[in-house]
């Protein structure tokens, strides 16, 4: 993509550091930064790997391990530095909202120490990635604006918002403080508001709402349907950043010190903005919906049950909640907000519009489901992982436990402990000979992951065959149309 000079004021022979920079939108500012002519671009990140690591170090991005809660890995990773991009937080979604005192430690803690330590080393620009929910306790918010003051503590609908709000009224405090070593100079720093982001390899929100839709848990709309709230593009927050860098790095800068608001800048009903999404990936919008109280009362008891679960909620094997309460107010109560000042002051204007940019994430959404192995719905799940054990314990375990009252209901139906064993063996038999045949299969169609498609069928007999199937039948079709293509081209 060509770009015009004045975009490299500032930044051009610069040395940029982002934290949470192998993140979704970090690893995307961090290879900007590079396009944009930055002498060296540093990234650090409490995770050692992500999905764009290994892009960012071909890319020349200095990658460094370290957590922003540690104040020395932030000194030792922000030496030498001449600005900072602070988007490391914590508590944005799923499990990690309940894990308050991380999200104390990451967003406010961090940002005190990214703010100390330039200071200390005289770095004189912070541009700070703030978040909409600063100003929102779940009443409705129609197009507002950067006068609407911060809330108290006991207004926010959840940690996250409220820490997001003590962060960046310290990035803001900190502006015009002397920083050390800097001959009188100055800190000048500057916070964007971003609402949810999404763009093709975001995997945070979009991946959870298809992984629910896919397992049959997308169960209900939230609130009013004529509801609206924000989306921003990857490419345009990167946009709205990079204007900021560029904005505090002029010599008379007209940003330090002030917040913005960024969008896509159209409002939309949060099921509604799935809808293509998810229609594409052959997955229903559900059709009921649920008022906001009843919404945060089913949160409130997904919340109690995760706060039980706190100890473990970093085990991969324990799965995302269905919804939390200050999730119920961010999709189901109307909250947008105008980007005119971003407009007016930083030059900000979304250079890739929805419709492009939906496009986009669905092809990336629409591979990945390719590439992977898939999965039946939860009730599948539950009838197999349920059933099987249940069948082969009552047709040969002895008198233990809950098996005398199982076998009582398997006795009214087979009759005979005779027929129970002959059907136990019957199913034990069609689960194994159903996952031979479909590691046999799978190896034809998908041989990336056959032995996947082995172990689930193993599991889930015929409610995974039917999806290795339908597999099989677009391998087919997508094979068909590629030789028409070849036909066609050899007759031509």
């Amino acid at each position: 993509m060509e770009m015009n000079q004045e975009e490299n004021i500032g930044i051009q022979g610069k040395v940029v550091a982002v934290t949470g920079g192998l993140g979704f939108v970090g690893s995307a500012v961090c290879l900007e930064l590079l396009r944009r002519g930055a002498l060296q671009v540093r990234s650090l990140d409490c995770r050692k790997t992500s999905p764009w690591s290994d892009r960012l170090k071909e890319s020349g991005v200095h990658c460094i391990y370290g957590d922003v809660v540690s104040i020395e890995n932030v000194e030792n990773a922000l030496d030498g530095v001449d600005c900072v991009i602070h988007l490391a937080s914590y508590g944005g979604s799923g499990k990690e909202m309940i894990q308050t005192r991380r999200i104390e430690e990451v967003n406010v803690e961090g940002t005190r120490n990214v703010l100390e330590t330039c200071v200390k080393k005289g770095i004189t620009r912070v541009v700070y990635l703030s978040s909409n929910g600063v100003v929102f306790g779940g009443k409705e918010i129609e197009n507002g604006d950067e006068t609407l003051p911060c809330l108290s503590s006991n207004q926010y609908v959840g940690p996250y918002d409220e820490t997001k709000s003590v962060a960046e009224q310290l990035v803001l405090k900190n502006n015009g403080r002397i920083v050390e070593s800097g001959h009188g100079s100055l800190l000048s720093t500057c916070a964007i508001r971003c609402p949810l982001v999404y763009g093709p390899g975001e995997e945070k929100y979009l991946d959870r709402v298809i992984s629910d839709a896919r397992l049959g848990l997308l169960l209900f709309k939230i609130g009013d349907p004529n509801s609206k709230t924000d989306w921003i593009n990857v490419d345009n927050i990167v946009l709205a950043l990079m204007l900021a860098t560029t904005g505090l790095m002029s010599k008379y800068s007209k940003v330090a010190g002030k917040v913005y608001f960024v969008s896509d800048g159209t409002p939309i009903n949060f099921f509604e903005f799935l809808q293509p999404l998810l229609k594409n990936l052959e997955y229903d919008l559900p059709k009921s919906s649920l008022s906001i109280p009843l919404a945060v009362s089913l949160g409130n008891i997904c919340k109690a049950i995760y706060i039980m679960l706190s100890p473990l909620l970093n085990r991969r094997w324990i799965p995302q909640p269905l919804i939390l309460p200050p999730e119920v107010y961010k999709v189901g109560v109307t909250n947008y907000y105008s980007i005119n000042k971003a407009k007016e002051e930083l030059g900000y204007e979304p250079k890739t519009q929805p419709d492009e940019a939906m496009t986009e994430t669905i092809k990336y959404f629409k591979d990945k489901k390719r590439r992977e192995v898939g999965g039946p719905s939860i009730y599948a799940w539950l009838f197999c992982v349920i059933g099987l054990p249940s069948i082969l314990s009552v047709a040969w375990l002895p008198d233990i436990g809950p098996i005398p009252f199982l076998r009582v209901i398997a006795m009214f139906i087979f009759r005979s402990m005779l027929a129970l064993r002959i059907a136990s063996g019957i199913v034990v038999t069609a689960h194994v000979s159903e996952a031979f045949y479909a590691l046999g299969l799978a190896r034809r169609v998908d041989p990336r992951n056959a032995t996947a498609w082995f172990w689930r069928t193993l599991l889930l007999a015929t409610f995974s065959l039917r999806l290795l199937w339908k597999r099989r039948g677009k391998e087919g079709e997508q094979t068909a149309i590629r030789e028409g293509l070849l036909t066609d081209s050899m007759s031509v």
